[in-house]
């Protein structure tokens, strides 16, 4: 079985990403992509569905004694205690010139330790075992497109077993054995041998020095660089595209069906991402996600997608897995994305939200950008007042969700805003002011249950929704409207779940047209702590912030969700939009939010 989500600790080389457990076992790794078929595939499955072990040959401890990243980097240290002496495994992917590369460095701290690796290729999200051959004091695997080397440093004899491929090592005090692991095409030649030693220093260097940019000195700094450690983790390098999670199927409900492919880049991200870019201080990867922003939603308007491909790929087809018995028995499982042919009226306005803030953090301008927005608008102009499947993606009928209403607002007002900030660029101002002013009015009344005085989750509704917390960090109301302090109580008292935030009440109206629960939603909760603070109520704010960082598992990494009965964590992991949350309310809480509303 594998261990819990939070056991896992993630190693990437910015193209891709793996998951160590605390017993020493790479239990996910897709290559060469993060969207790609996984070679180890045991976190949705078994052992037998691939996985990578390096640990003690003792067998007195299932898990490490202690783990923990090096300095303000992404290479994991693991060291376990035996009877017999101390052994660190050491593990991190080079950022990648040529191929991809997996390093795993055992090495002796004190006495002597038998070490055993344990190495179960199978390609095709597990289903497809290789030919495995020796050569050269290496073992190659090959099985279609795919090929894998396994090589040490200094040659080890390896031995087949069981369809699995294994290296005993015995090391003492100052003994290093690397072992690389290395994909590429199986059509092409021999791939090039890097240095593991060398290429150790140089990650570390190449992180050390990319976290060094981080402006952020506030009280929080760890937490906020570890989160921006891992949203560097999950960008593709190649495209600047920002995935929203390393993993595929990872539940929302332990056994439930609600496990979907997140591998993928979310336009609803955006905004909030490139803020917590920005206001951090990598400006880089903030014009680099822009860029992939502008790519990827170029064309006919009408043809916008919630979602795209890392490289910005359009067709992200949903189909399931039948051979994966899912995590912890949670089917099925999923790969490919069905959502991304939804209408979320939303992204339109999250899109031109965040070519705002760019525009305004001054990234390099764009000359053709303008005049995607203005096209981005004409089609919204006709298109806000139809129902949509809203943030949340749901699987059951369109309705007219506040948020996506709120979102349509958003598109207007910052259309507005430019125009009258940039008199030079083309555009109807007055127009889109009547529109701003018409979506802002019927929200104002379908959207808001005076009687309770809060708004709901969509037209009619008497549900609420967590994304009506983002009305005043958007500018739709200031916080200290009436209106706005009433959501905000509404949705703490109603969407509570022991301390944190639920995005929505999944039972209720079958709103989202699936069985079932979930657990707290993450992002949620840092938006209530953003929406305390603009009310006026930091302590509480600052309070809920520091709860909600004890929920981080030992190596500073959150999920999508968090079960405070079970007390553990739940969804796709790391997920990139929990940890732009907690950069963006630590930013918040010490006054240095670049959000201008």
């Amino acid at each position: 079985m594998p261990g819990r989500i939070e056991d896992y600790a993630l190693i990437g080389d910015l193209q891709t990403a793996a998951l160590v457990g605390r017993d020493g076992s790479v239990d996910w790794l897709c290559l060469p992509r993060f969207d790609s078929a996984a070679c180890f595939a045991a976190l949705l499955g078994d052992e037998d569905n691939g996985r990578w072990r390096i640990a003690p040959l003792d067998g007195t401890s299932d898990e490490c004694s202690e783990r923990s990243y090096r300095g303000d980097t992404l290479v994991l240290d693991t060291v376990w205690h035996t009877p017999d002496g101390t052994v660190k495994v050491t593990d991190f992917m080079p950022q990648r010139d040529h191929a991809p590369d997996l390093v795993r460095i055992v090495e002796g701290v004190s006495g002597e330790v038998a070490v055993r690796s344990e190495l179960t290729l199978r390609f095709d999200y597990g289903s497809v075992v290789p030919w495995v051959r020796r050569t050269n004091h290496q073992r190659v695997a090959v099985a279609g497109p795919d090929a894998v080397w396994l090589r040490t440093e200094p040659p080890l004899p390896m031995y087949g077993k069981d369809m699995r491929t294994y290296a005993d090592v015995t090391v003492a005090a100052g003994d290093r054995v690397a072992f690389v692991l290395t994909w590429h095409s199986s059509h092409t030649g021999t791939p090039h041998r890097i240095d593991p030693f060398e290429a150790l220093d140089q990650s570390v260097e190449d992180w050390e020095q990319w976290s060094a940019k981080c402006c952020y000195q506030g009280p929080w700094r760890d937490a906020v660089l570890r989160s921006m450690i891992t949203l560097k983790a999950l960008t593709y390098a190649p495209s600047g595209g920002i995935a929203a999670a390393a993993t595929t199927s990872l539940p929302e409900e332990i056994g439930g069906v609600r496990n979907w492919d997140y591998r993928y880049c979310w336009l609803r991200d955006a905004a909030l991402t490139l803020n917590a870019l920005v206001s951090g201080g990598f400006l880089a990867e903030a014009q680099a996600w822009r860029d992939w922003l502008l790519r990827a939603v170029a064309g006919d308007p009408a043809d916008l997608q919630i979602m795209y491909g890392i490289a910005g790929e359009r067709r992200l087809t949903e189909y399931e897995v039948p051979w994966l018995k899912g995590y912890a028995g949670s089917a099925p499982v999923r790969v490919g994305n069905a959502a991304a042919g939804q209408l979320q009226l939303d992204v339109y306005g999250e899109v031109l939200d965040s070519l705002f803030l760019a525009r305004n953090s001054g990234l390099r301008d764009e000359p053709h950008a303008w005049n995607l927005q203005r096209a981005l608008m004409e089609f919204l102009e006709g298109k806000w007042r139809e129902p949509d499947e809203g943030l949340w993606e749901v699987r059951g009928p369109r309705r007219h969700f506040v948020h996506s209403k709120v979102m349509a607002w958003v598109a207007a007002d910052r259309a507005v805003r430019t125009l009258e900030a940039h008199p030079k660029l083309r555009g109807d101002a007055d127009r889109w002011r009547s529109m701003r002013m018409q979506v802002h009015a019927e929200v104002c009344e379908k959207g808001y249950d005076a009687e309770r005085n809060t708004f709901t989750q969509s037209y009619g509704s008497a549900e609420l929704d967590a994304a009506t917390l983002l009305i005043p960090q958007v500018g739709f109301l200031p916080a200290t409207d009436r209106r706005v302090a009433g959501t905000v109580e509404a949705v703490r008292r109603e969407l509570d779940h022991q301390g944190f935030v639920r995005r929505y009440s999944p039972g209720a109206g079958n709103v989202d047209g699936l069985p079932g629960s979930e657990g707290a939603f993450l992002a949620c909760s840092f938006w209530l702590a953003d929406a305390l603070h603009a009310t006026g109520r930091k302590d509480e704010a600052t309070e809920l912030f520091e709860r909600l960082l004890t929920v981080r598992n030992d190596v500073g990494l959150l999920a999508e969700e968090w079960d405070p009965v079970a007390g553990r964590q739940l969804g796709n992991y790391p997920q990139a939009f929990s940890h732009v949350g907690l950069v963006n309310t630590a930013l918040a809480l010490t006054g240095l939010d670049g959000r201008t509303p």
